[in-house]
């Protein structure tokens, strides 16, 4: 079973930055897409980002291009999310999210596409 682990929230001023790390452990298929979410209260779960373990698919949600960067060091089963230039807005609870897959991905999937979730860490961006 894929285990998930986040690190790097807390808060920041708007304009500032913030990386976020998820670890994981337990893969046992080839191939799986990760990706970056985030939740207000009483909103539903927005897809940030994603990526795919061969680096054949990064996508991001047209609230975060051009300010936050997923990456990843497939050395230690390591998936970041680079968040520059945050805003209030930015505001949320992030998790990680893992699949495995075999085909392309050209969008971000919804919350229900995935298996494996972190337990979620607190972005807090101040104005």
């Amino acid at each position: 079973r894929v285990h998930l682990v986040e690190s790097g929230g807390g808060s920041v001023q708007a304009g500032g930055s913030l990386r976020l790390s998820c670890v994981g452990s337990g893969f046992t298929y080839s191939r799986y897409l990760m990706a970056w979410f985030r939740q207000v209260p009483g909103k539903e779960r927005e897809g940030v980002a994603v990526i795919d373990t061969d680096n054949t698919t990064i996508n991001y949600a047209d609230s975060v291009k051009g300010r936050f960067t997923i990456s990843q060091d497939n050395s230690k089963n390591t998936v970041y999310l680079e968040m520059n230039r945050l805003k209030p807005e930015d505001t949320a609870m992030y998790y990680c999210a893992a699949t495995a897959i075999s085909g392309r991905i050209h969008a971000i999937p919804p919350p229900d596409y995935y298996g494996f979730w972190g337990q979620g860490l607190q972005v807090t961006v101040s104005s």
